[in-house]
């Protein structure tokens, strides 16, 4: 079955939580500094801890990079596709783009060596499938992952960064968020709030790479001359937060950490009830702490 895509789409109603005298004022019963909890389907913020002040996300940045590069290569395929045949078969045609190889550059691995990033294990010159760069972008936080999807989808990082930067705008949140780089190394000039990585997790939860990439718990890498036996990466807040919660699901989930920054996770539940919530939390002493930070959060604000 086909599935007629026009040449433009309807302008997307913008996500805008709003506080309510019911929001719930988070004290020191978590470690973090800086916290909210929103429900998506009311669009109200349960709960919040300087929720509107600026922080530093670190690699929480890469929730905007995946969601730019795969807004940026559906675009691409479904008009590539159009240009070929009006009549198209949507999730076809992206499932072939993410099939599209993508050859990791010495530039990458070099960015990702010299600011001491995380890594998914890719090697100069190793030409993956473009869905194992988003993969490794998100799971295991890979530096050189995020450098090259940003390459790869907009020629340079510079431009992707104003990319990123465009997709803030639209998303309403242009004037307290600001990006300088899509791998969430720390600077000045890459910021946000606790509630503006809420918007852009909502939003990226609503495209279809975005959503199964940041849910994705595990994840095996294509063989290649440089990991015959593939490369295996996890999502281990995913992984190990799913023993603590007590009632709920946490979906999908992206962590971060730089010393200006603290740990820091913004994540995704499926309630009980069926309602999606969405947190996030900055300022935690260690990853643990992080975690249980948010399984306190769901677990009292979320029903």
């Amino acid at each position: 079955m086909t599935e007629q895509v026009s040449e433009t789409e309807e302008a997307k109603e913008l996500f805008v939580p709003k506080e309510s005298d019911a929001t719930a004022a988070i004290g020191d019963e978590i470690e973090s500094s800086y916290a909210v909890v929103i429900d998506e389907q009311d669009g109200t913020v349960v709960a919040g801890k300087n929720a509107h002040e600026k922080m530093y996300p670190a690699s929480m940045t890469k929730v905007m990079t995946v969601l730019v590069a795969a807004e940026q290569a559906e675009k691409n395929a479904i008009a590539a596709a159009e240009n070929e045949n009006t009549e198209i078969d949507r999730q076809a045609v992206i499932e072939n783009k993410l099939n599209e190889v993508v050859t990791i550059t010495r530039e990458a691995t070099d960015y990702s060596y010299v600011h001491d990033c995380s890594t998914t294990g890719f090697l100069d010159g190793e030409q993956v499938p473009l869905r194992d760069v988003f993969n490794g972008t998100i799971l295991p936080s890979g530096g050189e992952s995020a450098y090259q999807l940003a390459v790869y989808t907009a020629g340079s990082m510079e431009a992707f960064v104003d990319m990123m930067n465009q997709k803030a705008a639209e998303l309403g949140i242009g004037q307290t968020t600001h990006f300088a780089n899509p791998v969430g190394i720390y600077d000045e000039n890459n910021y946000s709030t606790a509630y503006d990585m809420a918007v852009i997790m909502q939003a990226a939860m609503q495209d279809d790479i975005c959503k199964t990439v940041l849910s994705n718990h595990t994840y095996s890498t294509a063989a290649t001359p440089q990991h015959p036996e593939n490369l295996n990466i996890s999502n281990l807040f995913l992984r190990r937060i799913e023993d603590r919660m007590t009632s709920g699901e946490v979906i999908g989930a992206k962590t971060g950490f730089v010393n200006q920054s603290g740990n820091c996770a913004v994540s995704y539940e499926k309630a009980a009830s069926g309602k999606t919530y969405i947190c996030v939390t900055a300022g935690a002493s260690s990853g643990w702490h992080c975690i249980d930070n948010h399984v306190y959060l769901y677990n009292t604000y979320t029903k």
